[in-house]
């Protein structure tokens, strides 16, 4: 973990300076000299999101964001520890632990995870995929690409005997928990063997860091397949396989479908505020998608940081639907949102 985080009087000065990839300080160009600068950390898939709204709040606001992409499991750890002004994780805390830890805990936006592969030959755009295919791919329970069970989701496709090689996160990570949540939820099989985890003891398959790990190993090993949120693996031009939903319809990962998964989400009643969109029942719904959210403490509300945290996320429900669509994001529902603001005033 970078020094800079685990000791939080020098980040306010050294971050900006090191070389470390996992440590950005968004917002500068537009800060004025007696700007407020509040830090967080945490999850890669909101990475993108917090950096625009970052960028845009300090042109608006007196407010400059320094954001470290450490993974959702360190992002966790590091607001519980009070080394940062918030936090940032893909798998939502519960209530007891919300309480435990003095933390309030909401959505920023949704996204999609999708399965990205590597067949050289073979128009991976149209793969077919299952729920089920992809537990039996991971659990290393189907070993080559020609398998019955994929060829029986692709009858019109001509698959190589290729050997299958899975590639999974090696680091603590929430797109791991969406992804494997969504596999447990689809294969009683799975649940029972594997379970679901920001990290889990995976059957088979290579590990790589980060979303950019997966993505270069994906690239460079044929017959590869991996996972990744839709706004990295769109943006780097990624081959995504089509899915069957819960519904039964063969989806393509874009706006249409997840827009479709977001109007069956359920949301749960307690303090939590987590939304759960897996294997959503709705037709034309992409059915692994999933919230992220930030952790703000409760004990440090009336701080300057804590007052800035409050006012830049404020800022960003009213203010950030446009830089969310641009980044491939899936905005908040309206209500959702003005709940969120309610709760930042009140907490």
């Amino acid at each position: 973990m970078p020094s800079c985080v685990a000791e939080r009087g020098r980040v306010r000065g050294a971050c900006r300076g090191i070389g470390l990839g996992t440590a950005v300080v968004l917002g500068l160009a537009g800060a004025t000299a007696h700007a407020t600068e509040i830090i967080g950390a945490g999850s890669s898939f909101g990475a993108p999101i917090y950096g625009a709204w970052g960028e845009a709040a300090a042109h608006a606001t007196d407010i400059r964001l320094n954001y470290q992409t450490i993974g959702s499991g360190a992002g966790q750890n590091q607001v519980k520890a009070r080394t940062v002004d918030f936090g940032a994780s893909d798998a939502p805390m519960t209530a007891t632990q919300l309480a435990q830890f003095h933390l309030i805990q909401f959505p920023t936006v949704m996204g999609a995870i999708v399965p990205v592969v590597n067949l050289p030959g073979v128009d991976t755009s149209h793969l077919h995929l299952t729920g089920e295919l992809l537990a039996r791919l991971y659990a290393g329970d189907i070993t080559m690409w020609n398998d019955p069970r994929i060829a029986a989701e692709n009858p019109d496709m001509t698959l190589p005997a290729m050997p299958v090689a899975p590639v999974r996160r090696a680091d603590g990570s929430g797109t791991t928990f969406v992804f494997t949540s969504y596999l447990a939820r689809v294969s009683p099989q799975w649940a029972k063997e594997q379970g679901s985890g920001t990290s889990i003891e995976w059957p088979v398959g290579e590990g790589a860091r980060g979303n950019d790990g997966i993505a270069a190993a994906v690239r460079n090993t044929e017959g590869s397949i991996g996972y990744l949120e839709y706004a990295y693996a769109a943006g780097n031009h990624m081959a995504i396989a089509e899915m069957r939903n819960h519904h039964g319809d063969l989806v393509a990962a874009g706006p249409d479908s997840f827009s479709q998964a977001v109007t069956t989400a359920r949301w749960a009643a307690d303090d939590s505020h987590a939304a759960d969109v897996l294997d959503g029942d709705g037709p034309g719904a992409w059915p692994i998608m999933a919230a992220t959210y930030v952790l703000i403490p409760t004990d440090r509300a009336q701080t300057p940081q804590g007052r800035a945290v409050r006012a830049f996320f404020d800022w960003s429900m009213q203010h950030g639907n446009d830089a969310a669509l641009a980044l491939r994001y899936v905005p908040l529902p309206d209500d959702v949102r003005v709940t969120i603001c309610d709760l930042l005033k009140s907490h």
